[in-house]
């Protein structure tokens, strides 16, 4: 059984996104069972386009292509619930169908035992 991962992504700014996708995609790599979860605050970069208008920045690999391999490679990628009325966010506009619309309590029963917790 892979160790498990979690990284949370509290923001919207590339600062937020880059980091969180770059090592949830690496935590894919090498093996780990990797949960995502999107706080309200960060739940607008699961919106179809917005990982586009990042482009890819300078030095930087394409977002668009590291939240593909996060969902390909079977990572969990959690939107929070909360998003939904607190940004207006329809469920319909997820940028893909495996996302999953969850509240924290299920999120943390999930990811519990994670060996690793980051945040951006």
């Amino acid at each position: 059984m892979a160790e498990k991962m979690m990284v949370v992504c509290n923001g919207s700014a590339p600062s937020n996104i880059m980091p969180a996708l770059i090592f949830a995609s690496s935590g894919i790599a090498l093996d780990y069972e990797v949960h995502m979860f999107f706080c309200p605050a960060g739940a607008q970069m699961l919106v179809k386009g917005e990982l586009e208008k990042l482009g890819t920045p300078k030095g930087m690999p394409n977002p668009v292509n590291l939240f593909n391999t996060i969902m390909d490679q079977k990572g969990k990628v959690v939107f929070c619930e909360l998003a939904i009325e607190n940004k207006g966010i329809k469920p319909e506009d997820l940028r893909d169908k495996r996302i999953v619309i969850e509240k924290v309590p299920p999120f943390l029963m999930g990811a519990s035992g994670a060996g690793m917790t980051f945040v951006f």
